[in-house]
């Protein structure tokens, strides 16, 4: 699918969509938790829907409604088949630790896009504590029923999904887990939302105030209620949008968030971004924006929305400790280096970091590279320069299905074809 963008003026009010990683993290949780949980306001997208369909393999009932999902938890039985996780990274590895828990030989099998992304760390350290697990290629396969627990050391600088995993999954095993890290942790608010989310749900997890250490002893999930909040995520596109080419409301956002990317608001702010807050929502109106030097290691989803702002913005944006960016759906460091060439923007990429100069963009054909962020930056910088076609526009569907009528409710004029 392809849809054309032309200049545009935003105007409107809209909820933020729940969030997805609290959302996935939230139905693991449940998952564990013997009896009934309800999660309110569950994300309803490829990510999430992957994640459901896994665990209703593997015995979990989860009963869907607009209001909110519930999920039967507590007791595993052996999968008939394949376990296929879509391209939801969380999805896999989540499930290859909780995997050692369910009976039987468990195969993790990831989409093609997921597949080129890294899961042996998360492997290897599950061996360290005693599970029996290899890789088939891109396949993960977990002997379950067996989870001994104990000591491990891991790096923490590739993915935090790795460490979120192990906590989730490690209360649960024998003799409980502690894990050290050998590399400093990269984006720790992820590891922050685990931990919360953990606790609503009657697990406590014990860390260093450096994060290097975690610990979290033999005990029971207890099932819950739980509401999922808005995705400061997606709330950053439409913020954007309103910097960019009028005014946008944003609702459903929690101020005293955990997520690393509520830092968004402070980020653009530095660029010059005027917005009014209040507790639940923010007001982003058109404004004169200027380059800034950004660490994004807490914040890495936001490289594409930062970058498309920085190509409209007088002088240069440096965007620093970016190498995880490269790890993601697509290299997004060279996705957006190759895209806003297209548009007239100068770029500088180094291995750590990513330089844009800012100036003039114009209107172009813009690859995706089936990456749902960077096909919902790009859409709002449609807005702005005009004549913009994205293509792989679907790609959307992974964690915000609904995001060009969204984009089109605020004003911007989208047109969508199938391709």
């Amino acid at each position: 699918m392809k849809v054309l963008i032309c200049k545009s003026e935003a105007h409107g009010i809209l909820d933020a969509p729940s969030s997805k990683s609290y959302t996935i993290r939230a139905l693991m949780c449940a998952a564990l938790s013997p009896g009934q949980s309800y999660i309110r306001h569950a994300l309803a997208s490829d990510d999430t829907l992957a994640a459901c369909d896994v665990l209703q393999s593997v015995g979990i009932s989860v009963w869907k409604s607009e209001y909110g999902w519930r999920v039967s938890g507590g007791t595993f039985k052996r999968p008939d088949g394949e376990l296929f996780c879509r391209n939801s990274a969380a999805t896999l590895r989540f499930m290859a630790a909780i995997a050692a828990l369910v009976p039987g030989t468990i195969r993790l099998v990831p989409g093609e896009g997921l597949a080129k992304r890294p899961v042996e760390p998360l492997v290897c350290a599950l061996s360290q504590l005693g599970v029996e697990c290899r890789l088939d290629g891109p396949v993960v396969l977990v002997e379950g029923g067996n989870f001994p627990g104990g000591n491990v050391e891991m790096p923490g600088d590739i993915s935090s999904q790795f460490i979120s995993a192990i906590l989730m999954a490690g209360s649960l095993s024998q003799k409980g887990v502690s894990i050290r890290l050998s590399t400093a942790l990269a984006s720790r608010p992820y590891v922050d939302m685990t931990m919360e989310c953990l606790k609503k749900f009657g697990v406590r997890v014990s860390a260093t105030p450096s994060m290097d250490e975690f610990s979290v002893a033999k005990q029971e999930y207890r099932p819950t209620d739980l509401t999922i909040e808005g995705d400061w995520s997606q709330a950053s596109y439409f913020m954007a949008l309103g910097i960019l080419c009028g005014e946008s409301i944003t609702t459903n956002l929690n101020a005293e968030s955990l997520q690393g990317d509520r830092v968004a608001l402070a980020l653009m702010q530095r660029m010059g971004a005027r917005f009014s807050v209040r507790r639940s929502s923010v007001m982003a109106q058109k404004s004169y924006l200027h380059g800034i030097n950004a660490d994004l290691s807490n914040c890495i989803d936001l490289l594409p929305t930062l970058a498309v702002l920085a190509a409209v913005a007088d002088g240069s944006s440096c965007f620093s400790n970016i190498q995880a960016a490269r790890l993601k759906e697509s290299n997004r460091v060279e996705a957006l280096c190759q895209e806003l060439h297209k548009m007239g923007i100068r770029t500088r990429e180094e291995e750590n970091s990513l330089t844009v100069i800012g100036g003039q963009p114009h209107g172009a054909e813009i690859d995706s590279h089936a990456d749902h962020r960077l096909a919902m930056a790009f859409g709002v910088l449609g807005c702005a320069v005009g004549e913009t076609v994205i293509h792989g526009a679907e790609c959307v569907d992974k964690t915000y299905p609904k995001f060009w009528q969204a984009l089109a409710s605020l004003g911007a004029k989208v047109e969508s074809n199938d391709e």
